[in-house]
């Protein structure tokens, strides 16, 4: 005797409609689905929204850089060849680097010194850097600060040892760093 399978049915009201549980399922899962997107929508806005801004690399060699929602000056550069995101500092002495970006670097050696900074004393190496590139402006033989401690391992500190080799002029919210030399026009 062939046995029989029943199909499990939704449980339907006696007019055929879907039961209120089954409704309050789809109900539940569709709020779901829909905060979801909402929350994904947002995420990838407020991404847009953060990136930093770009510097500009100008007809006369000058790089003028924009300022960031946070007030602060941030530009893409490479140390020995490895990118980094630097931090504009104009109180720090020196470029300060992370140990894995120090590392990936080939910062390696160097003395053994204590800096004094704004977080309070902390160990490091100073460590001299083959190139310290931000955007078209690139310096050779620059001491470079392990120890750093940004937010991520390609974060690091663009001092004054770098800054010093160029004339900077902040205006509103740009950064107008030149060349020395060069004939280029200040932001407004």
């Amino acid at each position: 005797m062939p046995l029989k399978t029943t199909a499990h049915r939704r449980p339907r009201s006696d007019s055929g409609e879907p039961s209120p549980q089954s409704v309050a399922r789809r109900a539940t899962v569709g709020f779901l689905l829909f905060w979801l997107l909402v929350m994904g929508v947002l995420y990838w806005a407020m991404q847009l929204y953060l990136q930093p801004a770009r510097a500009t690399v100008q007809a006369d060699g000058s790089l003028v850089i924009a300022r960031d929602r946070d007030g602060h000056f941030r530009v893409d550069g490479a140390i020995n060849g490895e990118s980094v995101r630097f931090l504009v500092d104009t109180g720090a002495t020196a470029i300060s680097v992370t140990d894995g970006l120090a590392q990936r670097a080939g910062l390696v050696g160097g003395e053994r010194v204590r800096f004094r900074t704004a977080n309070g004393e902390r160990e490091g190496r100073m460590v001299v850097a083959q190139q310290v590139r931000v955007a078209n402006l690139v310096v050779s033989g620059l001491s470079v600060g392990t120890g750093y401690t940004g937010d991520s391992e390609g974060d690091a500190l663009l001092g004054q040892n770098f800054l010093r080799q160029f004339d900077v002029q902040m205006r509103a919210d740009s950064m107008l760093i030149q060349p020395r030399g060069s004939l280029g026009q200040a932001p407004r």
